[in-house]
């Protein structure tokens, strides 16, 4: 805790964003979360999870804490493999890069015989966004914008290092204007008919000056 924010809080909404954008945007990916409430689980109970999982990657999402000058950074093990260095080095590069306009500190990719990286039998990396005991990286935390760029950090990382593809967005086809629609051509036909549209662009969105002719018409018709 620090500066009235909790740090799992912070993990939870990091790892949510990130979930939720991967799935939504990007094809042949899912996201397992070690959790999605408010509970704990020991370090061992998560590397549990993702080995039995058979997880292609795993990432550690924490707050640092211990005061200074506060900062971004990001662990491997010591003797990671080589896709362990990969991968730290997308999401290391990706989340400061989206980190940059809010001048937090960089403080680099690390190694360091930490659980989680070291006894996941996956490429496993450890980030540690900004300092939940820093004031200046708190009052970061607390602005959603930060938030999301730690999220999308995360994500355009996973993205790279997976050589992901974005979803195809199905395209709505273009109606022909010209055209009427089968369900208003009697009411269009009679209409037109009757003096109030020149049975020109049926299929044409109505601007507020055309209404007014139409209006005027209909108004003229009742005299």
């Amino acid at each position: 805790m620090g500066y009235g924010l909790k740090e799992k809080d912070i993990a939870l909404t990091i790892s949510e964003g990130i979930k939720k954008k991967l799935e939504s945007e990007y094809e042949g990916i899912q996201v397992t979360l070690t959790r999605s409430t408010d509970t704990f689980l020991e370090l061992k109970e998560r590397t549990d999870k993702a080995n039995a999982a058979g997880a292609d990657a795993l990432i550690s999402i924490h707050c640092n804490a211990g005061g200074g000058s506060g900062g971004f950074e990001t662990f491997r093990y010591t003797n990671a493999s080589a896709k362990s260095k990969q991968l730290q080095e997308a999401l290391h590069t990706a989340i400061m890069y989206e980190l940059d306009q809010f001048n937090v500190i960089d403080r680099k990719t690390k190694t360091k015989n930490l659980h989680m990286v070291r006894e996941s039998k996956m490429p496993a990396v450890l980030t540690e966004n900004l300092f939940i005991d820093v004031a200046a990286d708190a009052n970061r935390l607390g602005n959603y914008s930060v938030i999301e760029a730690l999220i999308n950090g995360h994500v355009a990382g996973v993205v790279k290092y997976f050589g992901l593809k974005k979803k195809e967005v199905a395209k709505v086809a273009e109606r022909d204007i010209e055209k009427v629609s089968p369900w208003a051509k009697d009411i269009w036909e009679q209409m037109t008919n009757a003096g109030y549209f020149d049975g020109k662009r049926p299929g044409a969105p109505i601007t507020r000056e055309e209404m007014a002719i139409v209006l005027s018409r209909l108004i003229n018709s009742l005299k």
